[in-house]
């Protein structure tokens, strides 16, 4: 079941992260199908992994997507921002 803050989307306020951000992975990111020369299931992204916002689109006209460019990985990956948080953002301990 979808929570309600999915359904609403969010276009109707700013980004969250403008380009130029500097964002922190808070999760795993595998590749669904859409990153190409990658399996499906194979890692893109690493949680606590570092990147840039390099540009700020949407998705079904009710989600932005962060083009994040992670330079470790050599890899441009779309996020929600509910997968990123700023770099200088405390990081949360593992349990």
């Amino acid at each position: 079941m979808a929570s309600p803050r999915d359904d609403d989307g969010e276009l109707h306020r700013s980004p969250v992260f403008p380009p130029g951000a500097k964002v922190r992975a808070i999760m795993h990111i595998r590749n669904d199908g859409t990153f190409a020369g990658r399996e499906i299931g194979e890692i893109l992204v690493r949680k606590g992994d570092e990147g840039y916002v390099r540009d700020v689109g949407t998705y079904l006209q009710r989600y932005y997507i962060y083009a994040v460019e992670f330079i470790v990985r050599g890899a441009v990956v779309g996020m929600r921002a509910r997968e990123l948080a700023a770099a200088d953002a405390p990081q949360e301990a593992a349990p």
